[in-house]
């Protein structure tokens, strides 16, 4: 969190010498969006009552993960049922049932739908179904055939996909890596490459005009000393690519034959666990929010050795969509959680890092309401996710207060320029006005009354000599006066 710092007192008297920052062209394209499956599909009747109030909050688009087991029949089975089309997305053996609602419900507020097809596969989708393990090598041309289905019932609806959903984990592909004589290689970054390489051709025949992010990794992984241990982001992407740990390409073992997949863009998952959002995490080869050029010179350097194909043009670097990110709460997580202000600060604290990091363009809030808890005791009773704005039995963190108009002060150490930071969701040219308070003093004074860009931002450039606070004001969908939390800061170094 940041510390306690302050404007000057001679700048009071001088009007203050304050300067209107206009977003930079790539922040402000910046989306927001949820992603709670909780809510939109495992329980799909609490789903009309909740997806409005996302749209309250400031949601341009909501994630949707479609497993291929859960929407496939027979899943438990070693062979597809007999008489059952897998090419055909109108089967009556398809359970499309809860994303038919879920898409429907947030294009009637106006909320982008964004559909992760993934696995874990039915019995019969795996390349071998005697191994009863979902997760486990999955069948890249049955699954193509299925993402193709899911695109063609979609089409018109759905316009954006992502292509699995976290493979560096053994939670959703195995085996992560081969290990023979204790040295482990990597498995799942070629199984990706496959997947994708039949999957993402066989979405844009079925919806024409989609595009499709992937691979959506997580942001930290494990040391490779057993197959399916998480693989670090880093090393996935490498893999993925064919080239070696100094960048230059390999072409040896599974990379032999090597084509590159093609995406529209890369999703990631830039969780920072604990992690206040500007601390990154140790190892090399994991990267969080506060990692992006980590991240980005990565992927830059793989692209160069033609390890990773950009649909758009064989030159652009790769845009990145941050479509899971999110801090867990202590209540209820005792092991990994924050406090709930703290929370709310980090998420407030972390959009503004991804708004000025220019080649981010979606940044998705997971989750809407914490996981409920497990049974037992230990660690798997809080197996699930406990980020949520509110709580699993529907009670508000001060994040789900902060969330629709989230406001930072940016102080660097040593420097006495700030950035006055901030958003109104959902966006739209809204006035707001600035204010700051100085220290002992109980009034405030108005900084500045400026319009937001097309989504939501403004800047403010000001002097910070000595220990004040800010906040901003607007008004609201009902035209009541919104208040932002104060930020206080104060020079330091």
């Amino acid at each position: 969190m940041m510390r306690p710092r302050r404007l000057p007192l001679t700048l009071l008297a001088l009007g203050l010498a304050l300067a209107v920052a206009p977003p930079a062209s790539a922040a402000s394209s910046l989306e927001v969006g949820i992603a709670d499956d909780g809510v939109t599909q495992r329980t799909p009747a609490l789903a009309p009552q909740v997806i409005p109030a996302w749209k309250r909050a400031g949601a341009d688009v909501a994630r949707l993960l479609v497993v291929w087991q859960y929407v496939a029949p027979a899943n438990e089975r070693l062979t597809a049922p007999a008489g059952f089309d897998p090419a055909n997305p109108n089967d009556p053996a398809y359970n499309w049932a809860p994303v038919d609602q879920a898409v429907d419900l947030l294009r009637a507020q106006g909320i982008e739908p964004i559909l992760n097809l993934t696995g874990w596969s039915p019995l019969w989708g795996t390349k071998d179904p005697s191994q009863r393990d979902v997760r486990l090598n999955p069948d890249p041309k049955q699954f193509a055939v299925f993402a193709k289905a899911a695109a063609q019932r979609y089409a018109g609806r759905v316009d954006r996909y992502i292509l699995w959903n976290e493979p560096n984990f053994a939670l959703w592909l195995k085996p992560q890596f081969d290990c023979t004589g204790g040295r482990c290689t990597p498995n799942a970054p070629h199984q990706y490459r496959e997947i994708a390489r039949q999957a993402v051709p066989a979405i844009k025949a079925g919806d024409p005009g989609a595009v499709v992010y992937g691979p959506a990794l997580a942001a930290a992984g494990q040391s490779p000393t057993s197959r399916n241990k998480n693989m670090r982001p880093l090393a996935f992407l490498r893999a993925l690519g064919c080239v070696s740990a100094t960048y230059r390409a390999d072409r040896s073992g599974r990379c032999r034959s090597f084509t590159p997949a093609t995406l529209d863009g890369i999703a990631y998952h830039p969780h920072s666990r604990a992690l206040a959002p500007d601390r990154g995490y140790p190892h090399p080869d994991d990267a969080n929010l506060s990692q992006y050029g980590r991240l980005t010179t990565a992927l830059d350097r793989i692209q160069a050795r033609g390890g990773l194909l950009n649909a758009g043009s064989k030159t652009r670097r790769f845009d990145l969509f941050y479509d899971e990110w999110g801090y867990q709460t202590n209540p209820p997580d005792p092991i990994i959680g924050i406090t709930p202000q703290k929370q709310s600060d980090y998420l407030q604290w972390g959009a503004y890092l991804a708004y000025k990091q220019p080649r981010v363009k979606m940044l998705v809030q997971y989750l809407w309401r914490d996981d409920p808890l497990g049974a037992g005791s230990g660690t798997q009773r809080y197996s699930g996710w406990q980020s949520g704005l509110y709580s699993f039995d529907g009670r508000a963190k001060p994040a789900a207060a902060t969330f629709p108009h989230p406001f930072w002060v940016d102080l660097p150490r040593g420097r006495r320029s700030a950035t006055v930071w901030g958003q109104v969701r959902p966006g739209g040219a809204t006035p707001v006005t600035v204010q700051r308070r100085l220290a002992g003093s109980s009034s405030w004074r108005t900084l500045a009354t400026l319009s937001t860009s097309a989504r939501g931002f403004f800047t403010l450039k000001t002097t910070v000599n000595a220990k004040a606070s800010f906040r901003f004001s607007y008004a609201g969908a009902t035209d009541a006066t919104v208040t932002s939390a104060t930020r206080t800061v104060q020079p330091r170094g």
